[in-house]
């Protein structure tokens, strides 16, 4: 797997702390400010200017006087998770629309990373589409020169996902050049987690039938929570994100 991350990185000094903060937190469940600032040798308001960027990023989640868990069962809503990131989000859907040429076939997953790379998108030529995400059909289909193709089932209401068997049947009739998916969760040993069962088990069709997978996930997804595995990070051909991995995460 190559990793293919875009220039807005903060500090390595910075990215190394926050790495530290989080596996203080997993460790031990809930860590008060005083501890992580004594233990990381800062102070207290660098402590909560990372934990402020953690808990925005949906990493870790705030609580008084400290940080603790984010749930491994539900994902923040959706409307939160347009906000988280924007900029890097951004940033990834450019760089992976730059790397998609016209002339192509692709499957789009649910998620606001992907519907980035949607808007970004729109200025190709001749893209066949199929997507279980309404925002990105609506998206793309200003386009007309594009095909769109919405796969059946059960849309789910929060954020216009569709899931469910009939999906997963669409998806299996197609082989297409690129499969562009979203993730909620990278764990440690780098597993690819998400939250919803039946959503996972479309995204692993679509793994399974394109013939290059691109994986759109910025560093607010390294080592959040999430109950579900969809695969590993083996399985992806490249990993678009804007920010170096931690040197503890298993790409192999």
């Amino acid at each position: 797997m190559k990793s293919n991350m875009s220039n807005n990185e903060p500090s390595k000094k910075s990215t190394s702390r926050r790495e530290k903060i989080v596996k203080l937190v997993r460790k031990k469940g809930f860590v008060p400010i005083s501890m992580l600032a004594e233990n990381l040798g800062v102070t207290p308001q660098t402590i909560r200017r990372d934990i402020n960027k953690l808990c925005d990023g949906g990493v870790l989640r705030r609580y008084h006087g400290g940080a603790g868990l984010v749930s491994s069962t539900e994902n923040i809503d959706y409307e939160n998770r347009q906000e988280i990131q924007h900029k890097e989000k951004q940033a990834i859907a450019k760089r992976i629309a730059d790397y998609i040429p016209n002339n192509v076939s692709l499957f789009i997953n649910i998620g606001t990373t992907n519907e980035e790379i949607s808007q970004a998108l729109l200025k190709h030529k001749n893209l066949k589409v199929v997507t279980n995400n309404l925002n990105v059909a609506n998206i793309l289909s200003r386009n007309d020169s594009f095909e769109v193709i919405i796969a059946g089932g059960t849309v789910r209401s929060r954020d216009q996902g569709i899931t469910g068997e009939a999906t997963i049947d669409l998806i299996q009739q197609f082989k297409v050049d690129f499969g562009i998916i979203g993730i909620s969760a990278i764990d440690e040993d780098g597993s690819l987690m998400d939250f919803d069962y039946h959503e996972v088990r479309v995204t692993q069709a679509i793994i399974r039938n394109s013939r290059q997978t691109l994986l759109a996930a910025d560093n607010s997804k390294y080592g959040r929570n999430a109950m579900v595995k969809l695969g590993h990070l083996s399985q992806i051909d490249i990993w678009f994100t804007n920010d170096p991995p931690p040197l503890s995460l298993s790409t192999s």
